[in-house]
């Protein structure tokens, strides 16, 4: 049950301290160790002039581009797998090689040839068992059914993995095609052996798929989730005397987790996308740790955020009332990391710190008051959330190629032209 949305009373208005006290903003503490870029930072330029809306949207999505190219890959494996059969083998009924070829054209070179073993097992064992039952029981509707219920029973095997059904499919075109001799066999069995070697080759040699974009791409949105639901905590808290809204807070961490869950399936699919890919940029992805860091670090900042919602949404204290000397600075600091965090700006996030210390200091040397188990709860929150995001700021932007129509800016007159 979501927990209500609770009415914070109105506080005094923050003391403001005089301009010769304010409270100096120190610059960041020097950081112990360098952040190495993942990979070199390419910020893409607007690809065509004029271009807006929905469609230039698409067209700056690198995840769209990533289907593109692969859709592409698939139609070019299915027609030369076509051509091979039906114009170079002059093969009777070629069908079966661009299906191949569609088959095991998959997401990364890894899965390609990890369940391309399994695929062509599948479609040998359809072919041959299409035409046993074929000679055995002719093409009628008993042979139609014992052929299903056999090829779906094989395909069950745990070996088989997700070729459930691709046995069961295979084996119905065989056998309603024709299945009458040695001949016809032996040209299913080559059909499907062209297929299956040009969707291996064409998936390996024409630009192998490195599902980076994706895992980048969604990375650099959570941050910016995190960044922005604080800057909302504490927009809604200065305002003072207004409904806070602590279970829509509790499900936007709630939703942040959701798109940390797809981020991690992202980085995995990268490191998959990794394996056996020729390209030398694939190396460094092999083992992302750095990856895996950092969206730790931005776990614990969401289960952070959340605590501290939920401290917001339990009794403050028994005077019900915030005092001015943390209510002004916290609520303030609270923006400023969130608009730091949001902005990927590690200079900021250290001021922040900086000023986050200084206010410990001042309420500790001001004595403790009865709502301290609140205050201390609520900066030991905060200052985790700088601390997780520190180093997710100085790595964002991760970085990545630009997308392709990104090249067809138009360059500068008499500029130079695209590096090499």
């Amino acid at each position: 049950m979501s927990a209500p949305a609770r009415s914070i009373p109105a506080r005094a208005s923050p003391a403001r301290m005089p301009s010769s006290q304010a409270m100096p903003v120190m610059p960041p503490p020097p950081r112990t160790r360098a952040v190495r870029p993942l990979v070199r930072v390419m910020t893409p330029e607007p690809m065509l002039p004029g271009m807006g809306g929905h469609w230039g949207d698409r067209l700056r999505d690198p995840v769209f581009w990533s289907d593109v190219v692969q859709l592409f890959k698939t139609v070019v494996a299915a027609v030369i797998a076509w051509v091979l059969a039906a114009t170079t083998f002059d093969l009777p009924q070629p069908f079966l090689a661009p299906w191949a070829a569609i088959l095991v054209v998959h997401a990364t070179v890894y899965r390609t040839f990890s369940r391309g073993l399994r695929q062509v097992a599948a479609a040998v064992l359809a072919v041959l068992l299409a035409a046993l039952v074929g000679n055995l029981l002719g093409l009628d509707t008993v042979a139609v059914a014992v052929l299903i219920v056999l090829a779906l029973g094989l395909g069950s095997l745990p070996w088989f993995g997700t070729e459930t059904t691709t046995i069961a499919t295979t084996a119905l075109v065989v056998l309603t095609t024709g299945f009458s001799d040695d001949t016809r066999l032996l040209s299913r069995l080559l059909d499907t052996g062209i297929g299956i070697a040009v969707g291996l080759a064409v998936n390996v040699v024409v630009w192998p798929p490195l599902r980076r974009r994706t895992a980048i791409v969604a990375m650099n949105r959570i941050d910016d989730g995190i960044g922005e639901l604080l800057v909302d905590i504490g927009t809604a808290l200065d305002q003072g005397g207004g409904v806070v809204d602590v279970a829509g807070w509790i499900e936007r961490t709630r939703d942040l987790d959701e798109e940390l869950d797809q981020a991690w399936a992202l980085v995995r699919q990268a490191r998959e996308s990794a394996r056996m890919n020729p390209r030398r940029a694939a190396h460094e992805f092999r083992d992302p740790t750095y990856w895996t860091d950092l969206l730790r670090r931005m776990e614990q900042a969401v289960a952070e955020t959340r605590s501290m919602v939920r401290t917001l949404g339990g009794p403050l204290n028994p005077s019900d009332s915030w005092e001015p000397a943390f209510a002004g600075p916290w609520t303030s600091l609270l923006v400023a990391a969130g608009q730091a965090v949001a902005d990927a700006d590690p200079g900021e996030i250290g001021a922040v710190r900086t000023r986050l210390e200084h206010l410990v200091d001042e309420l500790s040397a001001g004595g403790r008051s009865g709502q301290w188990p609140v205050h201390g709860a609520l900066l030991i929150n905060l200052r985790n959330i700088i601390d997780a995001m520190d180093e997710v700021a100085a790595a964002n932007p991760l970085g990545q190629p630009p997308v392709p129509l990104s090249r067809l800016r138009r360059r500068p007159a008499g500029g130079p032209g695209p590096a090499a």
